[in-house]
């Protein structure tokens, strides 16, 4: 039986994440980019372009979109700043509109050198690890316009 690639495999550097989620369908059609993705995978910026076929009922940034945007990202810097010894999974989300989104949003994560190495620490005292990351989603003028949370769960592996 061939071993077939998975998504992780195909996707092993910032390069190739890059290439793919220019061109990724979902995020094509809903108007999302990603602008930036850090070679050491500390980094990521995400940008939601307003447009007639993205829009909302009331002309503003839909909010699925938004959300969408800033979906898998801390799990995947998690997952790539970790290494292999770990399972990194999304456990929970929430989302707050905090203004209308009137044009093109962008939302940056950064998953510093700390943050990365108090994970590791409490994992590898055989803990499973529950933690939430905050990113705000901002108009280009600065403006919050929602703010995500999302909760990982991070262990070693067995």
């Amino acid at each position: 039986m061939p071993n077939i690639p998975t998504w992780s495999d195909l996707l092993s550097s910032p390069a190739a994440m890059r290439r793919l989620m220019r061109a990724w369908p979902p995020y094509a059609a809903a108007g999302i980019r990603m602008v930036e993705i850090a070679d050491d995978w500390s980094r990521c910026v995400m940008e939601l372009r307003l447009r007639p076929w993205t829009a909302n009922f009331v002309g503003t940034q839909f909010g699925g979109s938004m959300f969408s945007m800033t979906d898998p990202w801390w799990m995947i810097l998690m997952m790539r700043r970790l290494g292999p010894g770990y399972v990194v999974w999304d456990k929970a989300a929430e989302i707050e509109f905090v203004a209308p989104g009137r044009g093109d949003v962008r939302a940056t994560f950064e998953l510093t050198d700390e943050m990365v190495a108090e994970v590791r620490a409490a994992a590898d005292r055989a803990e499973k690890v529950l933690q939430w990351y905050p990113v705000d989603i901002v108009g280009r003028d600065g403006t919050v316009v929602a703010r995500v949370r999302k909760q990982l769960y991070v262990r070693a592996k067995r």
